[in-house]
C-alpha cells in the first residue's frame, strides 16, 4: 500500500466568561515516509506516492506544490492529484535518501492552505553489488613447521549494498583453492594453517583463492574472489650434511704457514642465516698441524697450514672435521630428527720438494776478544740438507755484509776465522750473513745472520775527559783548589772504571788529591805566583786504571798564571798586557811610526821594481804601422826555435844588428805561377814590387818568406789615364775603347758596352 499524506482539521470551541466562542484549528497532515525501490526497469515513470490534504474538497481548487532535491529532474508531482512519480532509475549506492518539501495552495487566490512540510523519499536496496576485495593479489608468509591454526593473513571484502536492510551486504568467506594446507574464517576472512609440519624445503610457495559471497552465502548471492600468495619462511629445521664423508687433499711440504691447501663443503637445505655453518677439527693430530675456517660467502671449510710441514717426518695426516650450524633453534635441537651436526674424514698427503739447507740455529751469536790475531778461531756454523738425499753443503760469507773482509769461513766445515785484528773501540758488533748452498743444486741456498760480539780487552789507557783551561792567581794561597779533573777510558771493564791520579811528589808548586770517584783535585803547594817569573806551568798528571793489564797515561795540564782580584776572579792572563804596562806612551808611538815608515819604503821599492819590469812597445813609430802589419800562418817552435828568426827583434827593432843575415830558407816553387800582365808597359809598378821584394829578402828582421806582404801603389799613370769625367777636356766621341778588349775577361763587359756604342754611332 502506498503511503499517503492526509490532512485533517479538528474544531473545538471553548466558552469564556464573556460568552464568546473561541475556535482552534489543528493541521491535518498525516506523516508517512515514502519508499522507492532502486534500479527500476519499467518503461513508465515509477510511482512514488500521493500527497493529500484535508483542505482538498475534490473541487479542483487545491494545488500541490513540490520542492526540494531532484524536483523537476528526478521527481514530478501532479498539482491537482498530488501523485508523485520518479522519472529516472535510481541507485541507492549513489544516494539513499532524498528530502523534499510539500505545500498546498488555493488556485484561485493563491493562498497557502497548508504550510511547507518536509518529508523523505528513501531508496530501498536490492542486491545489485557483488563483494569486492581491496587487492586482487595478496602476499603473506608464515614460518614453516607452524602449528595448525597459525594465523597467516586476514583478507576482507566490502559490499556496496545496504548493510541494514536484508542480507544484500552480509558476506561469507570460503576457500576455493589452497586446501588442505590452509583454511579461512567464514566471518572475518582470516587465513590459517590447516596442516602441521609444513616444510619449506618440500614446498615453499602456495597460491590460495578466497571467495566472499553476499546474501549470507545463499544461492543467488553475488560473490568476489582474490588470490593470496603464501610463502613458508625458513626456520633452522634442517641440519648440515656432508654429501661425501671422505675428503682427500694434497700439498707440498714447502707450503707456508697459513696457506690454504683445500676446501670441503657441507650442504644445508635452509637459507640465509639459518644456512650458515662453522667447521672444526676434532682430532688432535689435525689440530696441531692444520686449522679450518668458514668462508662466509660460499659456506665452505678452508683448511690451512698451522705449522711447517716436513715430508721427511710425516707424509700423511688424517683427521675428522665436524660441521654445525652457526645459529641453532632450540625448538628443533631435541626433535626426533638426527642431531644438528655432521662429520667427515679428511686425509692430507704431503708431497716432497727439494728443500734448501737448514741451519742448526737461527741466528748465531758468537763472542770473540778484541786484538785477536788474524786467522784466529771465531766460531762454527752448521747446516744440513733436510731432504732424504742429505746432499753435501758448502758455506760462504755474503761479502756485502763484510765489506772490510774481517772474517773468513771454511766452505766445508763452516768454521769462521778472522782475517784481520778486531778492535772493540772501532766496532762492538759485526753482523755478517753466512750462506749455505747445496753442492748438487746451487739454486738451493739458505742464509743465516751471525752476530759477532767483540769482547773488551784493557788495551786503552785513560785520559782527560776534556780539555781544561786552568789558571792560578798570583795572590793565591797555599792549598787552594785550582781545578777538578776527571778521566775517560774507551774500554769497558766488567766491574766498572776505577782511575788513580798522581803527580810527581817533588813538584814544588802543585799537589793532587784523589777523590776516589774517578775525579781528582789540583791544589797549590805554595802561595804567591808571578807572571814575570813564569806565566805558564805544565803539570804532568799520571792516570791509571784498575783492569788487567793496568794501563796508564800521562796527560799534561796547562796552568796559566793570571792577575785576580781580592775575591779570586780572573782579570788578565796575557803577558802582552804585562809588557805594555812597562812602556811609556811616547815609546809606543815611536815604535808605531817606525813600523809605518818601513811599510812605506817597502811599497815604494816594489813600485819601482814593477816600473822597471814594464815591457817596451813592439812598434816605436806610428808611421811604420802600415808596413809592419803582416798576416802569416806559420806555427813556430816557440822561444827555443832560433833557426827561423830572432824573436828579440820583434820586441825592439832598434837594437837589430845591421849586418845580421836571414836564417830562414828561401822556398822553392815547383810550379811557379805566371800571370800575363794586362798592360805590357808597366815598368814603374814592376820596379816598385821588385824593390820591395829585395828589401824583404835582405832584411833579417822581416817575416818568413811564406808570409803575405801587401803594398798599395797607384803608379805614375796608365794608358786609360783617369776614368773620372772630372777635369776631362775631351768629349765622348773623341775616346777610343778598343784597348779594353785587351784587358782580359774582367773588362769584357765594359769593352762590349763602349765598342758597341762606337759602332752604332758610325752606322
Amino acid at each position: 500500500m502506498l503511503p499517503v499524506f492526509s490532512l485533517g482539521r479538528l474544531n473545538s470551541s471553548n466558552e469564556k466568561d464573556d460568552g464568546r466562542i473561541l475556535q482552534r484549528y489543528k493541521r491535518g497532515w498525516m506523516w508517512n515516509q515514502f519508499f522507492l525501490l532502486e534500479e527500476y526497469t519499467g518503461n513508465d515513470n515509477q510511482y512514488v506516492g500521493k500527497l493529500h490534504s484535508n483542505m482538498d474538497r475534490g473541487d479542483g481548487n487545491v494545488k500541490y506544490i513540490l520542492t526540494g532535491e531532484g524536483v523537476g529532474s528526478l521527481f514530478l508531482i501532479d498539482e491537482n492529484s498530488g501523485d508523485i512519480h520518479a522519472t529516472k532509475r535510481l541507485d541507492r549506492e549513489e544516494r539513499a535518501i532524498y528530502t523534499l518539501h510539500a505545500t498546498v495552495v488555493d488556485k484561485r487566490t493563491n493562498e497557502t492552505l497548508e504550510a511547507d512540510t518536509e518529508f523523505n523519499i528513501k531508496i530501498h536496496d536490492i542486491n545489485d553489488n557483488e563483494p569486492k576485495f581491496s587487492k586482487d593479489l595478496y602476499f603473506a608468509s608464515v614460518p614453516e613447521m607452524s602449528d595448525v591454526g597459525t594465523s597467516v593473513i586476514q583478507v576482507t571484502a566490502t559490499d556496496a549494498d545496504d548493510q541494514t536492510y536484508g542480507n544484500s551486504a552480509k558476506l561469507v568467506y570460503s576457500i576455493l583453492q589452497g586446501q588442505p594446507y590452509f583454511s579461512v574464517d567464514s566471518d572475518n576472512g582470516t587465513i590459517r594453517t590447516a596442516l602441521p609440519n609444513m616444510d619449506r624445503e618440500t614446498k615453499e610457495n602456495y597460491q590460495v583463492v578466497i571467495q566472499a559471497k553476499d546474501m549470507a552465502g545463499q544461492m543467488g548471492g553475488l560473490s568476489g574472489t582474490t588470490t593470496v600468495s603464501i610463502t613458508l619462511s625458513d626456520e633452522n629445521d634442517s641440519p648440515p650434511r656432508f654429501a661425501n664423508h671422505t675428503f682427500r687433499l694434497s700439498t707440498l711440504e714447502s707450503a707456508e704457514v697459513g696457506a690454504a691447501i683445500g676446501r670441503i663443503k657441507a650442504n644445508d637445505a635452509d637459507v640465509g642465516r639459518n644456512a650458515e655453518m662453522q667447521y672444526s677439527i676434532v682430532d688432535r693430530d689435525g689440530q696441531d698441524m692444520f686449522t679450518i675456517i668458514s668462508d662466509q660467502n660460499t659456506q665452505e671449510g678452508v683448511i690451512r697450514v698451522k705449522k711447517q710441514l716436513d715430508y721427511e717426518k710425516q707424509r700423511t695426516y688424517s683427521f675428522k672435521v665436524e660441521v654445525t650450524n652457526t645459529y641453532l633453534d632450540p625448538r628443533f635441537m631435541y626433535s626426533p630428527n638426527p642431531p644438528f651436526k655432521d662429520d667427515a674424514m679428511v686425509r692430507v698427503t704431503i708431497e716432497d720438494v727439494d728443500e734448501p739447507p737448514v741451519f742448526s740455529r737461527n741466528p748465531y751469536i758468537i763472542e770473540v776478544h778484541e786484538d785477536t790475531a788474524a786467522g784466529s778461531f771465531v766460531g762454527v756454523v752448521s747446516a744440513r740438507d733436510p731432504d732424504a738425499d742429505n746432499n753435501s753443503v758448502k758455506y760462504s760469507i755474503d761479502r756485502h755484509t763484510d765489506l772490510e773482509r774481517l772474517f773468513n769461513i771454511d766452505s766445508v766445515n763452516g768454521t769462521i776465522t778472522t782475517l784481520k785484528g778486531l778492535d772493540r773501540e772501532m766496532s762492538k758488533w759485526h753482523n755478517i750473513s753466512v750462506v749455505a748452498t747445496e753442492i748438487s743444486n746451487p739454486r738451493q741456498t739458505t742464509r743465516v745472520p751471525v752476530f759477532i760480539k767483540v769482547l773488551d780487552v784493557n788495551d786503552n789507557a785513560p785520559e782527560f775527559a776534556m780539555y781544561y783551561e786552568t789558571f792560578v792567581c798570583e795572590n793565591v794561597q797555599s792549598g787552594q783548589l785550582i781545578q777538578t779533573i776527571s778521566a775517560v777510558d774507551t774500554d769497558e771493564p766488567l766491574v766498572g772504571h776505577k782511575f788513580v791520579f798522581s803527580i810527581s811528589s817533588s813538584n814544588p808548586n802543585f799537589t793532587i788529591v784523589d777523590n776516589e770517584d774517578n775525579t781528582a783535585r789540583i791544589l797549590t803547594r805554595r802561595a804567591g805566583f808571578s807572571r814575570r817569573e813564569m806565566n805558564t806551568y805544565l803539570l804532568p798528571v799520571v792516570i791509571s786504571d784498575n783492569d788487567y793489564p793496568i794501563q796508564s797515561s800521562t796527560s799534561t795540564l796547562t796552568v796559566n798564571v793570571c792577575a785576580c782580584d781580592s775575591r779570586g776572579n780572573m782579570q788578565s792572563c796575557n803577558t802582552e798586557a804585562l809588557l805594555s804596562a812597562g812602556l811609556s806612551t811616547g815609546a809606543l808611538v815611536a815604535i808605531l811610526l817606525c813600523v809605518i815608515i818601513l811599510l812605506m819604503i817597502v811599497v815604494l821599492f816594489a813600485a819601482l821594481r814593477r816600473q822597471q819590469r814594464k815591457k817596451e812597445p813592439l812598434i816605436i813609430s806610428k808611421e811604420d804601422v802600415r808596413d809592419n802589419v803582416v798576416s802569416y800562418n806559420d806555427e813556430g817552435g816557440g822561444e827555443e826555435d832560433t833557426q827561423a828568426f830572432d824573436i828579440g827583434t820583434l820586441r825592439n827593432p832598434e837594437v837589430m844588428d845591421a849586418n845580421k843575415l836571414r836564417r830562414d830558407i828561401i822556398p822553392e816553387m815547383l810550379f811557379p805561377f805566371q800571370r800575363t800582365s794586362p798592360i805590357k808597359d808597366n815598368a814603374d809598378v814592376r820596379e816598385f814590387i821588385h824593390g820591395r821584394l829585395h828589401e824583404n829578402d835582405s832584411d833579417p828582421t822581416a817575416p818568413p818568406y811564406d808570409s803575405l806582404a801587401t803594398y798599395a801603389y797607384e803608379g805614375s799613370g796608365s794608358l786609360a789615364e783617369s776614368l773620372s769625367s772630372l777635369e776631362s777636356g775631351c768629349v765622348e766621341g773623341d775616346q777610343e775603347y778598343d784597348y779594353l778588349s785587351n784587358w782580359g775577361p774582367p773588362f769584357k763587359k765594359l769593352a762590349d758596352m763602349y765598342i758597341g756604342k762606337d759602332t752604332a754611332r758610325e752606322t
